[in-house]
């Protein structure tokens, strides 16, 4: 019997971690392979791939449960015979629908570990396999038993063994340590399993090192990974002896318990850049967040994140849409947690996820939601359609502008200046006013800005420096002057001589500049002491900046 173990990836550089332990658990049952696709591939290759085998499981979540139906029902009308199998979180979860769907034929509901092993041991007769949803003659039979994988039967796990390593190097390398949150946040799946089990310590460190030595980025998938100390720093300390100078970790932390020792750890010891923290703040306001039994001391999280910025790349998160959490709430909450100027802000929306208890509140807040994945949040008491269409339209100008890191000397400017909530969301507006937002060039991005602070900002010259200096800022090769005036031709090369340029060999943009570059590059403050900016283009780099101070600016 041939069984394939597959999933939809997101993107081409993602992998998927739980067929890769699946397989290897069960790597000796003759007739098992592997192999993933992502949801861009066409459905009919796709299918035709997978179509002679007897069965084909597939892993399944809110971004590809879509696409995976339509394969497998095209999977279906071309060979009758294949059974499939689904399992993950999208199905472990009010299932119903999903099973009585003709091409479907069994479902794994909760860990697989146990069921899947059981399955393909016992194929045909599965009759008695618990968390396996399956129909025999027109009748649905399920067996919840709640099984969970003992974690220690790990100990001698390699998950990534059966890659090709040279294929590992540019993707996102998936480590998982632990299971379970101890945190019970209604509107995350992680809440439903409060019981933290850890793997094998000694398998961890295995696994880590031989992804270390053939990857890149290597995110742990903990929900939240500093919940004991000793863990943690030993954890880091093996990272900090066997990493190479390329890779990147990322991890989901708490910041608000974060333990006095792993900060410490990380300032005496964990050099600048290696490490990533994912923080979910979701919101400031603590009336919305004691409504989704969530716990969290806003300040304690804000000091974390100012006192380790310099060491860490911050990625923070917000949730629009939580029950209490009106539109004067979501902008409080964004300014605040803007202010910390972390790379990224992911501003997400509310989700209904099968089976978390967010589901069961619908009619007490009145939420609506979009009934086909990702089941987002479509209005409620709190938020109308139109407040909740105006907030993606900010999240488009956040994406575009700052996480992308297009415009950030501007947009600090703005924070300290201006309401940088109004700002984005006008300028999301204005954007989207002009062209689709993922329809665009880099010029266009410039042009936008640069035209919105015009109409809306005129006596702001400052603001539309900063735009320019951003602009200027981007290209590696020097780019068409345009937002602000270049020095004249023959001052400026006389000025690149006396500060010994070489303009031979490299190409130059010289602006003058009406306040104190340099200092609010440091501080954000604008002193009305003017400064020359001067950037050097090599062609293969990000050009170098170069500061003149007002002193020789004095004709």
């Amino acid at each position: 019997m041939r069984i394939l173990l597959t999933t939809l990836n997101a993107k081409y550089i993602h992998i998927n971690l739980a067929i890769r332990l699946l397989y290897d658990l069960n790597s000796k049952h003759e007739g098992l392979e592997w192999k993933e696709f992502t949801i861009k591939e066409p459905k009919r290759d796709i299918a035709d791939f997978c179509k002679d085998f007897d069965v084909v499981a597939f892993s399944c979540y809110i971004w590809n449960i879509t696409q995976t139906l339509e394969v497998a029902k095209l999977m279906k009308e071309i060979n009758p015979k294949v059974k499939i199998l689904l399992g993950g979180p999208e199905v472990s979860y009010e299932w119903e629908d999903i099973i009585a769907l003709d091409c479907i034929d069994f479902i794994i509901t909760g860990e697989g570990e146990i069921p899947f092993t059981d399955f393909i041991k016992s194929y045909p007769n599965v009759g008695k396999i618990a968390n396996l949803v399956q129909k025999r003659n027109h009748q649905i039979l399920y067996v919840p038993l709640g099984v969970n994988f003992p974690l220690d039967q790990y100990a001698e796990s390699f998950p990534y063994q059966y890659d090709d390593v040279e294929s590992l190097r540019n993707k996102v390398l998936y480590i998982e340590t632990s299971r379970g949150c101890p945190y019970k946040c209604e509107f995350c799946l992680a809440s439903l399993d409060n019981r933290v089990r850890y793997l094998p310590m000694e398998s961890i460190k295995a696994n880590l090192y031989f992804l270390m030595q053939h990857g890149k980025v290597i995110k742990f998938l903990d929900r939240t990974f500093n919940v004991k100390r000793d863990f943690t720093i030993e954890i880091f300390k093996f990272i900090l002896q066997h990493h190479r100078p390329e890779n990147v970790f990322q991890f989901e932390i708490t910041a608000d318990i974060l333990h006095p020792d792993i900060v410490q750890f990380i300032h005496d010891h964990v050099p600048a850049g290696l490490f990533r923290f994912e923080i979910g703040i979701q919101t400031v306001n603590q009336k919305a967040n004691l409504e989704v039994s969530r716990k969290q001391n806003f300040e304690k999280t804000k000091k974390i994140i100012e006192v380790l910025s310099y060491k860490i790349e911050m990625h923070l998160d917000l949730i629009v849409g939580l029950a209490l959490d009106y539109w004067e709430d979501i902008k409080y909450s964004f300014e605040e947690v803007f202010k910390l100027f972390a790379p990224e802000l992911q501003l997400g929306f509310l989700k209904f996820l099968k089976g978390t208890p967010m589901r069961t509140k619908c009619e007490a807040h009145g939420f609506v939601y979009d009934p086909m994945p990702p089941y987002q949040i479509i209005e409620s008491k709190y938020l109308s359609k139109d407040e909740l269409f105006r907030i993606e339209q900010l999240e488009n100008a956040l994406e575009i502008y700052w996480n992308k890191g297009r415009t950030l000397q501007t947009l600090k400017y703005v924070t300290k200046n201006y309401s940088i909530f109004d700002f984005l969301l006008n300028l999301g507006i204005y954007f989207g006013s002009l062209r689709p937002y993922h329809q665009y060039t880099m010029n266009e991005v410039y042009e936008t800005i640069f035209q919105f602070a015009k109409n809306n900002y005129p006596q702001d010259t400052v603001l539309q420096q900063l735009i320019a200096v951003d602009y200027y800022s981007q290209y590696k090769i020097k780019p068409k002057i345009q937002f602000v005036e270049e020095l004249e031709k023959s001052k400026k090369n006389s000025l690149l001589r006396g500060l010994n340029l070489d303009i031979q060999h490299y190409r130059y943009v010289t602006i003058d500049l009406n306040f104190d570059f340099n200092l609010f590059q440091k501080e954000q403050t604008i002193n009305p002491k003017p400064s020359r900016f001067i950037l050097q283009y090599t062609g293969t780099r990000k050009p170098r900046l170069i500061l003149e101070n007002a002193e020789s600016l004095v004709k």
